[in-house]
């Protein structure tokens, strides 16, 4: 209903007291004040001033109008500021939905770049497996999801998300420090076709399942979990062997674990999905900047 330039003159002239005095403050010539408080009062639908003698008085829409003009004009100011932040990335927030092996990696490797160059920009982290985390992006849950994929499938999203490739990451198989194979460099992935195995989330078990299918045998699968921790510590027991990317070697936390490459090699694709509109929303556009910079320190991994 109000122009905010019409509000903010209207201001001046209250607290100066007539329309010369305002165009004196804020560098208008005196008609253009009176063309501005004409397009007020039209806008307004009353008369905001009346003249008494030569002074000049409010009428009881223009007291209004004042005792309302502080308050609007400073809720202006505040969403000013508060938009200038967001623009110069003092502030923001943005929700990353990431993938267990993604989070305990890759994430905190970007938001420690992010902290030191953007302090007032927050994140929010999630945690899902794909495909369950670019339903959490279409249903509107985070800003940026993370995904991986294996070598003939690929991500189905809407036209309007936009994938950014982050990094191939190399398979390998972990093994108790104690098992025969562990003395090797690299692992076939033949070798291990008497072994017991420890499988991951569905995704990844699905891969198990395919790879050893190529090499003409089917794993044994004796638990299966989408928890690190968990398949760490079930093979420090020696109750099997488990696929893993390499993305999770350098967060093994027990001494008793190692992880060798596996042969033939085999790699999972890591990607970061975005709404494409949301890539000019500063923030969320330089949480992706670091995602990328991490990545490429581990590209080859």
């Amino acid at each position: 209903m109000f122009d905010s330039r019409h509000i903010r003159t209207f201001h001046e002239v209250v607290a100066s007291g007539s329309y010369s005095a305002a165009a004196r403050v804020l560098g208008y010539t005196q008609p253009a004040i009176t063309q501005q408080m004409k397009a007020l009062e039209r806008a307004v639908g009353t008369p905001l001033f009346t003249r008494v003698g030569r002074k000049m008085k409010l009428t009881e829409a223009g007291e209004s109008l004042a005792r309302h003009a502080e308050s609007i004009l400073g809720s202006l100011s505040a969403a000013e500021a508060q938009l200038k932040a967001y623009t110069r990335l003092r502030t923001g927030r943005v929700r990353v939905c990431g993938f267990p092996s993604a989070n305990v990696t890759l994430v905190p490797e970007a938001l420690s770049g992010l902290a030191k160059d953007h302090p007032g920009v927050q994140v929010e982290l999630l945690e899902g497996e794909p495909p369950e985390s670019l339903r959490r992006l279409q249903r509107g849950e985070c800003d940026i999801t993370l995904a991986f994929t294996y070598p003939g499938l690929h991500e189905e999203v809407p036209e309007e998300v936009t994938e950014v490739r982050l990094l191939e990451d190399q398979l390998t198989v972990l093994l108790p420090t104690g098992h025969p194979l562990a003395r090797r460099r690299a692992v076939h992935l033949a070798d291990l076709a008497e072994e017991q195995w420890i499988a991951g989330c569905p995704r990844c078990r699905a891969n198990l399942l395919h790879e050893c299918a190529e090499l003409g045998f089917v794993p044994d699968i004796r638990f299966a979990t989408d928890d690190n921790l968990v398949v760490q510590s079930l093979v420090a027991q020696g109750l099997g062997v488990a696929m893993m990317p390499a993305l999770v070697l350098p967060s093994l936390s027990l001494s008793r674990v190692c992880g060798r490459v596996l042969e033939p090699a085999a790699r999972r694709h890591i990607a970061a999905y975005v709404y494409r509109d949301h890539l000019r929303i500063p923030a969320t556009a330089v949480v992706l900047d670091e995602l990328k910079r991490a990545a490429s320190n581990r590209v080859g991994c």
